[in-house]
């Protein structure tokens, strides 16, 4: 009877600790992901992800129980060389196909200041998921002067091992390590 009441009082719990958090959809206009990595020890080359989707569940007063969820379309890379983003999405990287997706889903979120937090996550790529934490600032929140209606705006760093994900390939010529930038806007649903 007291395993019933405890799992009846925990269920309880978290559906009070989500009642509060509020749905926001990423607005795709204005989120990047930026990658870098270094080629050759000659330069640090340059990537980005735009135009993906995603949600946050934000709960302004209780932020270690919000969550976020971001889907990227693989093909939505943007190199600046058309060659380059063909040579990633080969089979020698990414063997990538139309629809494939990178996702991310947090797992954990620790508060470690009044607008930061580190966020825990599964990161999944070409079918290999990898925890990743992603130092998090939220940069504002509150009414959007065009929009007219509450937006939120969070800036994000980690870096993954491209071999964690079996795409370590020319390493070390190409960095096995890539960092990412994150910016994203998110928009109060309706």
């Amino acid at each position: 009877m007291k395993t019933i009441a405890l799992a009846a009082a925990m269920a309880l719990s978290t559906t009070a600790a989500f009642a509060d958090a509020e749905k926001y959809t990423l607005d795709s206009s204005h989120s990047q992901v930026v990658f870098t990595y270094n080629h050759l020890g000659f330069s640090t080359t340059y990537g980005m992800f735009s135009g993906f989707a995603g949600d946050i569940m934000f709960d302004k007063d209780a932020p270690e129980a919000s969550s976020v969820t971001v889907s990227i379309p693989v093909k939505s890379m943007f190199t600046g060389w058309e060659a380059r983003e063909g040579h990633f999405f080969s089979p020698d990287f990414l063997n990538a196909a139309d629809g494939d997706i990178v996702t991310f889903t947090s797992t954990a979120i620790e508060v470690t200041g009044d607008d930061t937090a580190n966020i825990t996550g599964d990161l999944t790529i070409q079918g290999t998921t990898k925890p990743v934490v992603l130092a998090a600032k939220l940069n504002q929140a509150g009414d959007n002067p065009l929009a007219g209606k509450p937006w939120l705006g969070f800036d994000a760093t980690t870096s993954v091992l491209r071999s964690d994900f079996g795409l370590g390939a020319f390493a070390p010529a190409v960095s096995d390590e890539v960092k990412i930038m994150i910016s994203i806007e998110a928009q109060k649903a309706e």
